[in-house]
């Protein structure tokens, strides 16, 4: 068969970045080891699962660790490795290039720099930055640079800001509670009205926001006085990847809340090892509750209406 997914969710580990990362202390971002990686080991994983394209993003930790210089150039680095890729592989590698978050002018230019200078997919914004979660006010100029710019924003977890439990890594339970909290205070703030050309992609499904939603909507009612069936039209808003929740009991509240086309491929290599990405795909590929045009939604049609460049390797 022809490789004919997109994968939204796929993550770029350089070498140099890990390196940097372990100077830091950092063995495990998220409870998973960092993993090996090389654009020879992603091609060989895409081939084994049928996916033609890669959308690659920064995971957890970011690159921000109280230095703003240093968020800076590690955000620079890492875009340009990631660049290289795409211009050597523009059919199989696409690229959300990472921001140095909480720091908001430096943000506000390496988008500006990822997409005039890197002709970037898309930008990829951890849930929260350091304890300040998206939609927070302070974020508001990024917000607008990338409403300007119609650009597509890949949601992505980060540690919660507060102590893990002990026996539960935070990959687990608390990265999908931090991107619930994110897109609840998206739509608390009224993002995705004031800045109404992202298009945002959540990771694993949402979190807990598709089972959650008509929960949320009455929280955020209860807060700002709006109507509920307002709140429930900008959670369905947002995308959604099926990384790691391609399973008999996630599709389903996803699928009902979703709007259709907003559902998209996803696995979250290499954190999600080689058997993980096996157990979710195969689960999905078989759900009995997707028929053959929905399923091509998810693999690749509803990608390739956010991705219009890859439209060419697709036909």
């Amino acid at each position: 068969m022809t490789p004919a997914r997109i994968d939204v969710h796929q993550h770029i580990v350089p070498s140099d970045y890990a390196d940097w990362l372990r100077s830091k202390g950092v063995e495990a971002p998220g409870g998973r080891a960092l993993p090996d990686w090389s654009p020879e080991s992603a091609l060989a994983l895409m081939d084994r699962h049928l996916i033609a394209t890669a959308i690659l993003s920064l995971s957890t930790p970011g690159t921000h660790f109280g230095d703003d210089a240093q968020a800076r150039e590690w955000a620079r680095r890492v875009n340009e490795t990631g660049a290289e890729l795409v211009r050597d592989r523009p059919e199989r590698f696409g690229l959300f290039a990472t921001v140095p978050l909480p720091d908001v002018d430096g943000s506000v230019r390496e988008i500006a720099y990822a997409f005039d200078e890197l002709n970037a997919d898309g930008v990829v914004l951890l849930a929260n930055s350091r304890g300040t979660y998206l939609g927070d006010p302070s974020f508001d100029p990024v917000m607008a640079e990338l409403d300007r710019r119609a650009a597509v924003v890949f949601v992505h977890p980060s540690d919660l800001p507060g102590p893990a439990v002990d026996g539960i890594p935070p990959f687990a339970a608390d990265f999908l509670l931090d991107t619930t909290r994110a897109a609840t205070n998206l739509v608390l703030r009224g993002v995705p009205r004031r800045y109404p050309n992202i298009r945002f992609i959540l990771s694993h499904a949402g979190g807990f926001v598709p089972y959650a939603s008509h929960r949320i909507a009455v929280a955020i009612t209860a807060t700002t006085g709006q109507n509920p069936l307002d709140a429930l039209e900008d959670l369905s808003g947002f995308y959604f990847d099926t990384a790691l929740s391609g399973s008999p009991a996630a599709l389903p509240s996803l699928l009902a809340f979703a709007r259709p086309g907003h559902v998209l491929f996803g696995t979250d290599w290499p954190f999600a090892p080689d058997p993980g990405v096996a157990y979710f795909t195969g689960q999905l590929d078989t759900y009995p509750g997707i028929d053959g045009a929905a399923r091509a939604a998810i693999d690749q049609d509803s990608a390739l209406s956010l991705f219009p460049r890859l439209s060419q390797g697709a036909e």
